[in-house]
């Protein structure tokens, strides 16, 4: 029996985990990005992953490199903190990339990670978009779901966010209502759902459903979402801990209310799992 198999490396940040693979090794599973996806992120019969990655070297001389990025159910993400922190100490480890700070094509716009001396990824995720006329968001500042009435900040970084406080158990919130905020009539992308305590001006627990995963260990734009509207609600500070159920990161950000154009950075780990042949 003739099997044929493909080089994968498995990593993960803070718990968000991934598979990346380089397209020449892609192209011989002979399927389609969202097939593949769904078949080797499938964690009864596959490696099992929120996501895969996969390295695209040819950006149009806009960036240094781009990628191409799914979901585990095959869907295409706009942008993933923890998935890009992957990529950027994978294509600089495997020296696709051989400068510390460089530029990615991603569906969200231009992202610029940088690999830190002590060995965290910083990344530079852009200007949050808050323009309601910009987010793929269609309501107001309150959504019911499943009979409860909820204040939202809806927040995009380049995907869509809604950031909800909580007194106590996001965990809990998150696994209940997150499933029927993912699909409200308000979300017409859909919508990745953070529900965060604030434990003082400077550190948050959040916990998230994402959108086409469901609950994960983290969110690297779900954390940067959850720290804008921390400071729009004025409850937390511009330097935030936010602590996930993998881990934890650190946001800076120093837009405000009167003027919120200023990028946000996104600071953590990535690590690997491990490197294998996979049987298609």
């Amino acid at each position: 029996m003739d099997t044929k198999t493909v080089k994968i490396t498995k990593m993960q940040g803070c718990g968000n985990d991934f598979v990346i693979i380089d397209y020449d090794e892609f192209e011989k599973t002979k399927l389609s990005m969202p097939e593949f996806a769904k078949q080797v992120c499938d964690r009864n019969f596959g490696v099992g992953a929120d996501g895969l990655i996969i390295p695209d070297l040819h950006p149009n001389n806009e960036t240094d490199i781009a990628w191409f990025f799914y979901n585990s159910d095959g869907s295409t993400a706009q942008m993933c903190g923890n998935g890009m922190r992957c990529f950027s100490k994978y294509v600089f480890d495997k020296k696709i990339i051989t400068k510390k700070s460089f530029s990615v094509k991603t569906l969200a716009g231009i992202i610029k990670p940088e690999i830190l001396d002590d060995g965290n990824i910083k990344v530079n995720m852009g200007v949050p978009i808050l323009d309601h006329n910009k987010i793929p968001f269609r309501g107001d500042k309150t959504i019911k779901a499943l009979g409860e009435e909820f204040e939202i900040t809806p927040v995009s970084m380049g995907n869509p966010h809604c950031v909800i406080f909580v007194k106590d158990k996001p965990l809990d919130f998150a696994k209940k209502y997150g499933p029927t905020i993912e699909k409200h009539k308000f979300f017409p992308e859909k919508t990745n759902t953070e529900f965060v305590k604030v434990l003082s001006k400077n550190e948050v627990e959040m916990r998230v459903y994402e959108r086409g995963c469901g609950i994960t260990l983290a969110c690297g734009t779900g954390a940067c979402a959850s720290v804008v509207a921390g400071v729009l609600n004025n409850l937390t500070e511009n330097k935030v801990k936010v602590n996930l159920l993998g881990g934890s990161v650190f946001v800076e950000w120093q837009g405000s209310q009167e003027n919120p154009n200023k990028d946000i950075f996104l600071i953590g780990p990535a690590n690997y799992s491990f490197t294998a042949d996979y049987m298609l």
